[in-house]
């Protein structure tokens, strides 16, 4: 019996050792495109896209700067909060005077028809920081942005990822910001 199961255990396991062998690099490619469509959703079209940087700023992972003629023109800046299910992660577009160009989510663990609405790209929600200068804060917390219906956690999470993307940015700019 404990021969049987260990038998068992070893194909079960060398399986899915091959599965994850076999798919690794289609995962690691088809994160990649995501990452560079999202890139380029959340900034302007033309200028000179930068590796990718570094940041210590709390939340950011990496950012990308768009410059034409040598001066910058826009950030993309990878944010991470705590949403209500787990890490929410977005690529936000924020011109260099602190502006938000745009918005994507990269990866969330939001409730499905309620804290997922974040991801809707043409929902409320995400219009609204379009082109937004201003303080970062949901309506609940005396700011300008409308949360999501049951949603509050969600709303405030994203809300403070896209904060924490201006606020990186406006240290790379000398502390401007439009708040």
């Amino acid at each position: 019996m404990l021969l049987c199961l260990t038998g068992v255990c070893l194909v079960c396991g060398s399986l899915l050792a091959a599965v994850n062998a076999v798919t690794k690099d289609i995962i690691e490619e088809t994160a990649h495109k995501n990452l560079v469509a999202s890139i380029a959703a959340v900034l302007p079209e033309g200028g000179e896209l930068s590796e990718s940087q570094a940041s210590e700023a709390p939340g950011i992972g990496e950012y990308y700067v768009l410059s034409a003629d040598g001066a910058p023109v826009a950030y993309a800046v990878k944010s991470t909060t705590n949403g209500f299910g787990g890490a929410l992660t977005l690529m936000v577009g924020v011109l260099p005077d602190g502006t938000v160009y745009n918005t994507s989510v990269l990866e969330h663990a939001e409730t499905p028809g309620l804290g997922a609405k974040c991801t809707e790209e043409e929902s409320h929600f995400r219009t609204q920081f379009k082109g937004f200068s201003g303080e970062l804060k949901v309506t609940k917390d005396g700011g300008a942005i409308d949360a999501i219906t049951a949603s509050t956690i969600t709303s405030r999470a994203f809300t403070l990822a896209v904060k924490q993307a201006v606020d990186m940015v406006s240290s790379l700019n000398g502390g401007q910001s439009n708040e």
